[in-house]
Order: C-alpha cells, then sequence, then structure tokens
C-alpha cells in the first residue's frame, strides 16, 4: 500500500463513529503506518479524552507510555509499580472511548514468557492496535544498583515468540523493544536485532538510540519496520524514513504541560497567586514523590 494511501485509510478510521471501528480496524491501520514509507510521530495519550484530542487533531496513532501510565493510575514514577491488568484497564478505556490506533508499552510482559502470553492476551481484549515487550530486568532486582540491565537473548527472543503465539487475531501488532543503544555497544544492539527479529516481531523499538552509526548498522540489517523512542541528532524525520524508521516519538511533553496547566490553575483558584513557573517534568516528579520512591530503593533494594 502507498503512503498516500495509508494515511487516508488511517484518517478515514479516525472520522469515523467509535462504533463503526473495531480494534482490527484500528490495527490494520497502524500496520498501514509500519508498511508506508514515511515516518510518523504518534501523539501521547493517557486518558480517553486525550485520545480524542489528538484523533481530533489527525494524528494518526497514539502511544500509552508505562511511564505516563503509571503515573495517571498511580500517580508514582516509572519504577514498575503498574500491575498488567491496571495497564490494561488504562487502556480499554482510551480504546473505548476513541478511534485512534493505540500504542500500548507492555514492558517486559510483566514477569516472564508465559505471563508476556497472558499480557498480550489481555491487551488484545482491552482493543490495542500494538504493543512493545522489551528486553530490560524489570522490576529492578535486589542489589542491581542503578541502571538499565539486559535479560538475556535467549529469555527476550522467548517471551517475544511467546507474545507473536498469545495473539487471537493476526492484525495485532507485536514489536520487540531493546534498550542495547543504552545498555551495550552496537555489537550487542545488533546482536538483539537479529534474535528480537528471528521471534516473528512485526517491528523494532530502540530506545535512547543517539549515534547516527548505530541507526544505519540497523537499517542495513533490518527485516522489519524501525520505531525510535527518542529524535536522533542531525537526522530529520526525512532522514529517518530513508533509514526503514517508520514512528519516531517526541516525548510526553503535552502530558507534563497538562499537568504544569492544572497545577497552576487550581494555585490560582486556591489562593489567588500565580503558581511559580516550574519545569514540568521536575513538578510532576515533585508530586508523584519521586525522591521518596529513590530513598525506599536504597533502604530496601540493597
Amino acid at each position: 500500500m502507498t503512503t498516500k494511501s495509508a494515511a487516508a485509510s488511517t484518517r478515514g478510521v479516525n472520522a469515523a463513529p467509535v462504533s463503526d471501528v473495531t480494534a482490527t480496524d484500528k490495527r490494520k491501520a497502524f500496520r498501514q503506518l509500519l508498511e508506508g514509507s514515511v515516518c510518523v510521530r504518534p501523539a501521547t495519550a493517557f486518558d480517553p479524552l486525550s485520545a480524542l484530542a489528538a484523533q481530533a487533531l489527525g494524528y494518526p496513532a497514539g502511544i500509552l507510555a508505562g511511564s505516563i501510565a503509571s503515573l495517571c493510575v498511580l500517580g508514582a514514577p516509572d519504577i514498575a509499580l503498574l500491575t498488567m491488568t491496571e495497564l490494561a484497564e488504562q487502556a480499554r478505556r482510551i480504546c473505548r472511548a476513541s478511534n485512534l490506533p493505540l500504542l500500548v508499552d507492555g514492558d517486559h510482559g510483566y514477569g516472564n514468557a508465559l505471563n508476556t502470553r497472558r499480557t498480550v492476551i489481555d491487551l488484545e481484549a482491552a482493543g490495542i492496535a500494538a504493543l512493545t515487550i522489551e528486553d530490560t530486568l524489570l522490576p529492578a532486582a535486589f542489589g542491581a544498583g542503578a541502571g538499565a540491565q539486559l535479560i538475556t537473548l535467549r529469555e527476550v527472543a522467548g517471551k517475544l515468540r511467546a507474545a507473536v503465539n498469545a495473539r487471537t487475531d493476526p492484525a495485532l501488532v507485536v514489536i520487540g523493544r531493546t534498550h542495547a543503544a543504552l545498555a551495550a555497544d552496537r555489537a550487542d544492539l545488533l546482536a538483539r536485532q537479529a534474535a528480537l527479529e528471528s521471534a516473528g516481531i512485526d517491528a523494532l523499538f530502540i530506545t535512547g538510540l543517539q549515534d547516527p552509526g548505530d541507526l544505519d548498522a540497523l537499517a542495513a540489517g533490518a527485516t522489519v519496520p524501525l520505531i525510535l523512542g527518542s529524535a536522533v541528532p542531525g537526522l530529520e524525520l526525512t532522514d529517518l524514513a530513508q533509514r526503514k524508521v517508520r514512528m519516531c516519538l517526541q516525548g510526553h511533553a503535552a502530558f507534563y504541560q497538562a499537568i504544569k496547566a492544572l497545577y497552576a490553575n487550581l494555585s490560582l483558584l486556591r489562593g489567588g497567586e500565580t503558581a511559580p513557573d516550574e519545569n514540568p517534568q521536575e513538578l510532576v516528579k515533585r508530586l508523584s514523590g519521586a525522591e521518596r520512591h529513590t530513598t525506599w530503593a536504597k533502604d530496601f533494594l540493597r
């Protein structure tokens, strides 16, 4: 399918009444984005209204990030406290309200390969279009210290084979996600690419990639479309598209700015004073008790 027809199909899904659009329709629209020749940016969708706003603005897809879901559901930072059922229920609310094809951060599958199967089953039932399963050791192990730790190639490949096996709708998009660009060297990154792709995934999601050379190496051997968790210095969307990247996240500024605006308005209504200007991410860290959780980790995980 051409890029133009894929975009038109996505617009058709977004414009139709919610009752007329099935989960499979949304999944096919997401697949058409991956099969196109351009790189698109998904919208941060953290609740039904934010998804409807993105849909109204013509975004081709949305993403429910694990970090944002944890903040919305628990008011807690992204340290693997959110349960799979809590994530699935939030995804269900979003999918029920809007036609936006939703990509959901499935984290580590919430356990081993069998837990991953359960995660796919529940998220598929929630109506999502796509999900990621990553190769990070979560939650943080006792004595592990700071920084991301990667599970073995054999384990992540097993999780992804289980994820592919668990879906009942073949249109559901299963995406392997790797943190190797952050936690390993290029050789390991390419080895993980090969292992994840061999598991039968539909796309590869790379977190934290900053070296254009790494992206060139990935693109040269890619057998599936690529998704980036952030921009790559010096490369525009057209440059990314030429390197098989079909989706590039743009952070979650919309969520943080929404909380900042809420806080400022509540402050004004509470005391008639304008709240001091504060970095929205720092504000969210303060409200969610990030320092308190860090202290607990130091006290109880070592």
